[in-house]
């Protein structure tokens, strides 16, 4: 791995996809960073994260005094600011559509993958919260109609974009990761062929172990 810059920092929740896909263009990199936990659900977020964030989300990346947040722009500066395999194409035509995969996850994917059946199937339950069957149906409606279009836009090569993983894997991956973890979403991406056999491919790579963040453990 890389060794560390003078101070590379990632603030950001364990729990949180937006984290991991930071993490993961991190570890595609082979960066080494510091890692910060800050919860966004808290009510009382530090006002030291505040001033590096003003809207309080995550993740945010601190690079030599240097602040950044929104994990688009956190993920194209580690592409571009570090050594190591790039994680955009070249090809305008190619750059294009992992922007546009990105979009796509980001506008469509990620509230029914992510917020209704991860979040009501796997993470309320695990942290001792009900579930809501109809914000789960309803997500894997969403879910549907979102997987439907990636699959349409996947690439037949080996990753979304081309023959090596880009930003758009590492965005559309660590909510699969999630998605998959309820039943209902497993099976339900059996179904579009390239996506399975690509998350099939993805879920291999040692960047995928190296940032899963695991479910919470409520004591009894």
């Amino acid at each position: 791995m890389t060794p560390a810059p003078t101070s590379l920092v990632l603030h950001g929740y364990r729990y949180s996809v937006y984290l991991r896909i930071a993490r993961l263009a991190l570890a595609e990199k082979g960066v080494a960073y510091e890692r910060v936990e800050v919860n966004p659900f808290s009510p009382d977020v530090p006002a030291a994260y505040l001033a590096l964030h003003p809207f309080g989300r995550v993740p945010t990346l601190v690079h030599d005094g240097f602040v950044l947040y929104e994990t688009g722009a956190i993920s194209r500066y580690v592409d571009r600011a570090f050594a190591g395999p790039a994680l955009q194409p070249d090809a305008p035509r190619a750059l294009a559509r992992m922007d546009q995969i990105i979009g796509v996850v980001d506008s469509y994917g990620y509230w029914p993958l992510v917020r209704q059946v991860f979040s009501h199937r796997v993470f309320r339950p695990a942290v001792g919260q009900p579930t809501n069957e109809s914000e789960v149906a309803h997500g894997l409606t969403g879910a549907a109609r979102a997987l439907a279009a990636l699959e349409d836009l996947a690439s037949s090569e080996t990753f979304l974009v081309g023959p090596a993983p880009s930003l758009a894997d590492l965005h559309l991956g660590a909510m699969i990761a999630y998605f998959t973890a309820a039943p209902e979403g497993a099976a339900m991406l059996d179904r579009y062929r390239r996506l399975a056999g690509w998350w099939d491919r993805l879920k291999m790579r040692p960047s995928m172990a190296a940032t899963a963040p695991g479910l919470p453990v409520t004591e009894v």
